[in-house]
């Protein structure tokens, strides 16, 4: 006797639990007799909450070194990673609505503990390196426009905890809220830094045309890899896939299928915005730094000093330190919200929520005190360079389970990748494989 194929659901054999960040599952409605542009400003916002992470103190930290060393030549690899961003983000968003799952999730139930544990040690090392570029960034931020310490500026950075809270209490839309606000004021910074350095736009536009010194050259493969973990972030995948699942969208397959196009395009259209911020602070550096001679510029506080005689203007290093400060306020306020996601989903802790985010922010803040009083600030920009590779590193195991979950037809349903994508999202997967086994291979080789 045939028997009907069981829901997608029903293939992730353990139980499910609480859904990903309860305190806001499915808070934000989406009325179903709408109109798309109506539908579309709905699922407005989680896409930024995304972007953020494509543009953290870390990624400042790679493009302001790659622009100050190279030029303009590494802007082919922000546009390249950008590129993989919003295939993998679509995926993060297809397996959420699909499955109603988080990829922490996922991974639990769909791996025996042996391989799930490893994979959560991971994805929290991913975090712990994330969130000490965006500790270490806020703090520097909070020492150029207040004179604070970096040591007190890093333990300021815990009053997150408290800041997400609050916003939640009001909803998550002041969440996005909020975190949209600060982009726009990074934007306004960058915009003005960058009428005032007049970078040679021919320059520009042949950055984005691609060469083989970027593999050739380990200097520059170095940076390179760091941009692509800056930017292709392991926490941003399970970021999004949680965050996605705020939205109301109802559970039959239409209404999915229309949740999918909607949060697809939220997520495309936020990284593009990510992408112009990248390309900017990696512009404004070649233009200024790498123009003048100055390429041993690393040091988020160093850039800061040297804009003003370059530029020409007093103002210049204020909008360097305010964009930086909104930079790794947004970071550390979605990273900690990612850091929540990672836990649960992984492990199903249930803990108070404030407790749940105190914990995940003593994780970075603590080897971030240590670091700074260890090495003291004029070390930072290696540190945070190097935070932006060991993401690079750890990216195939947290791309890798996607690329398989999102093309698997028993567990995605009617809502699994086309062929096309699922290729072009494993071919993402190889050449990260391959561009960290050929810098490991340098790095052995000296």
């Amino acid at each position: 006797m045939l028997t009907k194929p069981p829901p997608p659901e029903s293939i992730w054999l353990r139980a499910r639990g609480e859904p990903s960040l309860a305190d806001v599952f499915r808070t934000v409605k989406v009325a179903s007799g709408a109109s798309s542009w109506r539908k579309f400003l709905a699922f407005f916002g989680p896409g930024y909450l995304v972007a953020v992470g494509y543009m953290d103190p870390g990624n400042w930290a790679t493009s302001l070194t790659g622009g100050a060393q190279f030029g303009y030549t590494l802007l082919v690899v922000a546009l390249v990673s950008n590129i993989m961003a919003i295939v993998l983000q679509s995926l993060c968003a297809r397996l959420a609505i699909a499955t109603g799952r988080d990829l922490a999730q996922a991974c639990r139930d769909a791996y025996p503990r042996a391989l799930a544990w490893p994979l959560w040690l991971l994805a929290e090392l991913a975090i712990c390196a994330t969130d000490l570029a965006e500790v270490i960034g806020t703090a520097i931020g909070l020492n150029l426009l207040f004179g604070i310490p970096l040591e007190i500026g890093v333990l300021i950075t815990a009053l997150d905890v408290f800041l997400i809270l609050w916003l939640q209490t009001k909803g998550f839309r002041w969440v996005e809220a909020f975190i949209i606000t600060l982009l726009g004021v990074i934007a306004v910074c960058f915009a003005i830094q960058i009428a005032l350095a007049d970078p040679d736009w021919g320059q520009v536009i042949r950055g984005f045309a691609p060469t083989t010194e970027i593999v050739t050259n380990p200097n520059m493969l170095y940076i390179a890899l760091g941009i692509i973990g800056a930017t292709v972030m392991p926490h941003n995948l399970y970021l999004h896939s949680g965050i996605v699942q705020t939205r109301a969208y109802g559970e039959t397959l239409p209404e999915k299928r229309e949740a999918l196009k909607f949060a697809t395009i939220d997520s495309t259209v936020a990284l593009m915005f990510a992408l112009l911020i990248n390309a900017s602070i990696l512009i404004l550096a070649a233009a200024t730094f790498h123009k003048t001679g100055q390429t041993d510029v690393a040091e988020l506080g160093r850039a800061q000093e040297l804009l003003a005689p370059l530029l020409g203007l007093s103002i210049a290093p204020a909008l360097f330190a305010i964009a930086l400060l909104c930079c790794g306020l947004n970071s550390t306020v979605t990273a900690t919200m990612a850091g929540q996601i990672v836990m649960e989903g992984f492990l199903e802790i249930r803990l108070p929520a404030w407790l749940r985010r105190l914990l995940t922010r003593l994780v970075a803040i603590v080897p971030a005190i240590a670091v700074t009083m260890i090495y003291g600030e004029g070390q930072t920009g290696k540190l945070l360079i190097l935070s932006q590779v060991v993401l690079s590193l750890q990216l195939p195991f947290a791309v890798v389970p996607l690329v398989m979950f999102t093309g698997s037809k028993e567990k995605m349903g009617a809502l699994v990748a086309p062929r096309w994508l699922s290729i072009f999202a494993a071919t993402i997967a190889a050449i990260i494989i391959l561009l960290n086994l050929k810098l490991l291979t340098d790095l052995a080789m000296g």
